[in-house]
């Protein structure tokens, strides 16, 4: 324990000092860095492999899913997107320095409130080793230093890649500290990085509800959750069926094992006997096992199990799919505000004083109307790569790009004003 303790020290010690350095960089110097570490992930290409290879063989000991398999593996198409994702950051405009807002006192006290760097970002995050660059690069071009914990299903691939993209940093001329990996899994390591305030700023959690309340439990920094996604899509009476149809296929089986996946279909009453066997099937067509409430039951018979009340409240990052039948808009409405997340909801509709009344009404981090739930990602936003999706309301929401990484701070410039 006093060796996992000092380590985790050591290494805040190393990211504050890297992070003041940083901080001082200009946009040019941090896209030089990200672009070299483009060039080293793609050069590490074949060690990467190998190591997500270790990775891939440990995974059936872990009890991942075939969706979970998927998130970890890595081959050359990605490996080759996630250095495509780092150039493209590089083309993003660079948030610190921004002059948020300027103004002058009536004494000639000037003030200017300037976007900056939050300083040492901490990131806990589970079995997606592209995080490890995602992260690693939106905090290397806002300013930040990085400490990554990444889960055990994929610590060779996030040594790997860290290792390629520390290497790219050092090229660059920067620190070789401002990318930092936790180099073991052990559970304590996120209870010592959660307590780490005097070097840590703010905390990330990536993963399940156990991981994210251990990290609530013992943080003394700010935390930005990336809680679990329970999302809904609501076809309402008035939407094309068609569209509906494909919407719903795609939010759920384009990728189910993302938290911007739909776990839940709520479908009005007046099209529920239209719509339900024809998107019955088409969803049974890619593997999907359907749960329904007793009238989704009554119109689909055999083709679907009945629902249990915790199925409404589940993340099931599988292909399975809850499916209600609601009598109105509002219906739809209560049902998301009861068992959702907060994370992503959509309404299918033509009718726009519906979807207006969805879009106000559902207290969401991203509300979407006749958009699938996939869309809500800081790549689909125009935001380069995500550090996550933040479920909270302070002081991030949605998906996280470079600004969410920045806060701001006051100049005050005078000329020897004091105060009576």
């Amino acid at each position: 324990m006093a060796d996992l303790g000092q380590q985790i020290l050591e290494m805040g010690k190393k990211a504050r000092a890297a992070a003041r350095i940083l901080a001082l960089c200009n946009k040019d110097q941090k896209n030089a860095a990200l672009m070299a570490m483009a060039d080293a992930i793609e050069a590490a290409e074949s060690d990467i492999i190998a190591a997500n290879a270790k990775d891939l063989e440990a995974a059936p000991g872990y009890g991942l899913n075939a969706a979970a398999v998927d998130r970890l593996r890595l081959d050359s198409a990605r490996i080759g997107a996630m250095a495509k994702g780092v150039r493209e950051v590089v083309a993003l405009p660079d948030p610190c320095g921004e002059v948020i807002r300027e103004w002058t006192r009536p004494n000639g006290m000037k003030i200017t409130k300037l976007r900056v760097p939050i300083g040492v970002v901490g990131i806990i995050y589970e079995s997606r080793p592209n995080v490890t660059a995602d992260a690693a690069v939106l905090c290397v071009k806002s300013g930040n230093a990085c400490i990554l914990r990444g889960g055990k299903e994929a610590i060779h691939s996030n040594a790997a890649i860290a290792k390629a993209l520390s290497v790219g940093a050092v090229n660059a001329g920067l620190s070789a500290d401002v990318i930092q990996l936790v180099p073991f899994t052990d559970r304590d390591g996120v209870r010592l990085l959660a307590e780490m305030d005097r070097y840590l700023d703010v905390i990330v959690p990536r993963g399940g509800h156990a991981l994210i309340e251990a990290v609530v439990e013992h943080a003394r920094m700010p935390v930005i959750k990336h809680y679990h996604g329970v999302c809904h899509v609501y076809v309402d009476k008035a939407a094309d069926l068609a569209m509906a149809e494909k919407i719903a296929v795609n939010a759920k089986c384009q990728r189910p094992g993302v938290c911007n996946a739909m776990e839940t279909l709520l479908v009005h009453r007046d099209v529920a006997e239209k719509f339900l066997p024809s998107a019955a099937k088409a969803l049974r067509e890619k593997g999907v096992e359907l749960r329904g409430d007793k009238r989704t039951c009554e119109v689909l018979g055999a083709e679907v199990k009945a629902a249990t009340e915790e199925d409404w409240t589940t993340e099931y990052l599988d292909l399975i799919l809850s499916i209600r039948v609601v009598d109105s808009l509002q219906e739809a409405i209560d049902h998301i505000e009861h068992y959702g997340s907060h994370h992503s909801d959509s309404i299918v509709t033509m009718d726009e004083a519906a979807a207006r009344q969805f879009l106000a009404a559902v207290d969401s981090a991203a509300v979407f109307w006749n958009v699938s739930t996939r869309f809500s990602d800081g790549g689909e936003f125009g935001f380069g790569a995500e550090i996550g999706i933040s479920t909270d309301k302070l002081h991030a929401r949605g998906p996280m790009g470079l600004e969410e990484l920045t806060t701001y701070k006051y100049l005050v410039t005078g000329a020897g004003q004091v105060r009576g």
